[in-house]
């Protein structure tokens, strides 16, 4: 029975929606951890690229394509990797400025941290009710409400 649930979790693109949601979770916490210091002189913003995450969850997918069996992984870089339970670990690395570096010493802006944290609801909201609508089918098939 125990392998029964585990592939419901594992098959399709559970693994892929679990990661993209955990990834968005942890990006909240980078830009929220920016946004509070905001008044800190010399402060270094920190990222988690987007773009570098879509292009390793493209290419995880890819390699899963026709393979129903073949564990979901994204390939590791300096900013994320997948430890040894299939769960995603990030490392922020410093923003690069696209103003440069402002008075303080700071190379945040405001405005960029708040798009950012506006596009990255957008990818949670998205990934949240994707994953609620995998869980409701499958409430409603074991219920019988199909």
């Amino acid at each position: 029975m125990g392998s029964f649930f585990a592939e419901l979790t594992s098959g399709g693109a559970m693994p892929a929606l679990q990661t993209t949601w955990s990834f968005a979770q942890q990006k909240h916490r980078v830009i929220a951890d920016n946004i509070a210091n905001i008044s800190t002189p010399n402060y270094k913003a920190k990222r988690l690229d987007y773009g570098e995450f879509q292009s390793a969850l493209g290419e995880a997918l890819e390699e899963r394509k026709g393979k129903p069996n073949t564990p979901f992984a994204l390939k590791a870089s300096d900013q994320f990797r997948m430890n040894e339970r299939g769960q995603l670990e990030t490392t922020p690395s410093i923003k690069p400025g696209r103003n440069g570096v402002f008075h303080d010493g700071t190379n945040l802006s405001i405005e960029a941290e708040m798009s950012d944290l506006a596009a990255n609801a957008m990818l949670h909201e998205m990934t949240t009710t994707l994953v609620n609508g995998y869980f409701g089918s499958l409430r409603k098939a074991i219920s019988g409400r199909l």
